[in-house]
């Protein structure tokens, strides 16, 4: 009888050791997976912040003369059915207000990112289109205005337009990484930006998008 009480004392204490481990195996396991699960979560954060639509990441700054600029926000511009670019609008501080936007003197950014090839002339009549709706002093700055669609190349999918506002400066277009033009004024720049910042934007999710 007291073989089988201690063969049955042994079977005891190897099974309970047997569960303890398999409890910490399980804890060690959840565990890996909740540190997992935050390094998901943290990542996507990250590339949410930095700017992400329409399967598009656009850079949390840009650089606008000595200015660092941060992203305000980023809007999806669509005519009918079809995505034609991503815009971000970059600003030395947050803000939600389009007005005070345009107001300020300071260095400012719209970045387009094209989602599909357009031609020279398409680009040109939306940029006109935008200007004439919303630019408050069209007799002054047409002139200057149309030098800088004159400059405005066709665009293949993939590829940005940067409009680039600084202070002393003036507004810079370029294509890619290539400067096309500086135009002088902030007047000049005002009718830029307006076109997606005025009272009638290409679209109301665009602006409200760039606007954060």
């Amino acid at each position: 009888m007291k073989d089988n009480r201690s063969t049955r004392f042994v079977a005891v204490v190897v099974l309970t050791q047997k569960v303890t481990s398999m409890r910490s195996t399980v804890v060690r396991t959840l565990s890996r997976a909740a540190v997992l699960v935050i390094l998901a979560i943290s990542t996507l954060g990250t590339a949410a912040w930095a700017g992400e639509l329409a399967g598009i990441t656009l850079p949390d700054t840009l650089k606008a003369g000595a200015k660092t600029l941060k992203l305000n926000g980023l809007g999806l511009r669509k005519k009918a059915m079809f995505k034609v670019y991503v815009g971000g609008l970059y600003l030395e501080s947050p803000s939600k207000d389009a007005g005070a936007i345009l107001a300020s003197d300071r260095a400012k950014t719209i970045r387009l990112h094209f989602l599909r090839d357009l031609t020279k002339a398409q680009l040109v009549e939306a940029f006109q289109e935008g200007f004439e709706a919303n630019a408050k002093d069209k007799a002054t700055q047409k002139a200057a205005f149309d030098k800088m669609l004159a400059l405005v190349p066709d665009v293949k999918e993939g590829s940005t337009l940067t409009f680039a506002y600084v202070p002393g400066k003036g507004t810079t277009l370029s294509a890619g990484s290539r400067e096309l033009g500086v135009f002088e004024g902030k007047g000049f720049a005002d009718a830029v930006f307006s076109i997606w910042l005025g009272p009638k934007p290409p679209s109301e999710d665009l602006k409200k998008g760039m606007l954060g």
